[in-house]
């Protein structure tokens, strides 16, 4: 039995005549016929009651005809899904993310654009270390991942660096360093006058791009920091500089956090120069039609806030 044969017997049922219901699929009425008798041989019964005056349906034909209808509406239904799967308005995609990028208000603003322009696609939110995300990515657990500096660079894995922004330093509030600038414009201070503060930094394994920077910009200007704490977060860093743990540097998207306990400066004389970027890594092939609108969707929204 093919779709066919059901779309014919549908038009015939319609119109209760043979010769109608070919000049409405635009065939000779005798294919038509024969069409129709193949299909009542193969289900074995008489869809129809042939006259002089047209074709009435039959009882098996009746109920045949409610089946019919459902098989072809369930056809056409899958096939609008798939349509949509396919220009990617729907299924379901991963995205994950380190605490830190999320912070930065283009990450929100990019999902939530991406929601606006495809309902249809439901998106599952992960959080993760740049460690983690890249590996799930690599492992097709997670389908994109938005992440500071790259970990590691496996092969078929694609990191799309969409911008950089100022690294800030934390200082707990009252600190000597700060001596009269905590009101007013955002402090200044020089890398070089931390060389005895106690650093907390996060884990070399969670965020080793920036971790060896500041190292590298530490050295440069004379000492070797003093790592009192590592951890796995950033916002574990903020807290603990505000319980007065230590100093720590974080990127300026974030500087909103423990603002009553804490004083976020600017870092004077740091060669390299500390950044933090914004890196959105997916798979380079095999992605789906849903992962590359995303993608086309983040470049989009990233050029548009550069803009402003």
């Amino acid at each position: 039995m093919e779709l066919r044969h059901l779309r014919y017997f549908l038009v015939v049922a319609e119109e209760q005549h043979f010769t109608r219901a070919a000049e409405r699929l635009e065939m000779q009425q005798p294919p038509l016929s024969h069409q129709i008798r193949m299909l009542e041989k193969e289900l074995g019964f008489d869809l129809f009651r042939r006259h002089p005056k047209g074709a009435e349906l039959t009882a098996g034909g009746a109920a045949f005809l409610q089946e019919a209808k459902a098989i072809l509406r369930s056809v056409e239904l899958a096939s609008a899904k798939a349509a949509r799967a396919a220009q990617g308005f729907e299924g379901t995609i991963v995205i994950g993310f380190t605490s830190s990028a999320a912070a930065h208000p283009l990450i929100p603003g990019i999902i939530r654009a991406y929601r606006d322009a495809y309902p249809g696609v439901h998106l599952d939110l992960r959080e993760g270390n740049a460690a983690e995300l890249t590996e799930e990515i690599e492992d097709g657990k997670v389908n994109l991942g938005f992440l500071r500096a790259p970990v590691s660079q496996p092969r078929g894995i694609g990191f799309l660096q969409l911008l950089d922004e100022e690294m800030l330093l934390i200082l707990p509030m009252g600190h000597a360093l700060l001596g009269k600038q905590q009101t007013g414009d955002m402090p200044t201070v020089s890398l070089r006058a931390l060389a005895d503060e106690q650093f907390i930094l996060v884990r070399r394994h969670g965020a080793p791009g920036m971790y060896s920077r500041l190292i590298e910009a530490c050295e440069n200007a004379g000492f070797t920091p003093h790592i009192a704490s590592e951890v796995e977060r950033m916002l574990t860093n903020i807290s603990l500089v505000a319980a007065g743990g230590g100093i720590s540097v974080v990127p300026a998207s974030m500087k909103d956090f423990h603002r009553d306990s804490v004083v976020y400066c600017r870092i004077r004389d740091a060669r390299p120069t500390l950044v933090a970027p914004i890196t959105l890594v997916s798979r380079t092939a095999s992605i789906s039609p849903a992962e590359k609108n995303f993608l086309d969707l983040a470049k989009k929204i990233t050029r548009q806030y550069k803009k402003n």
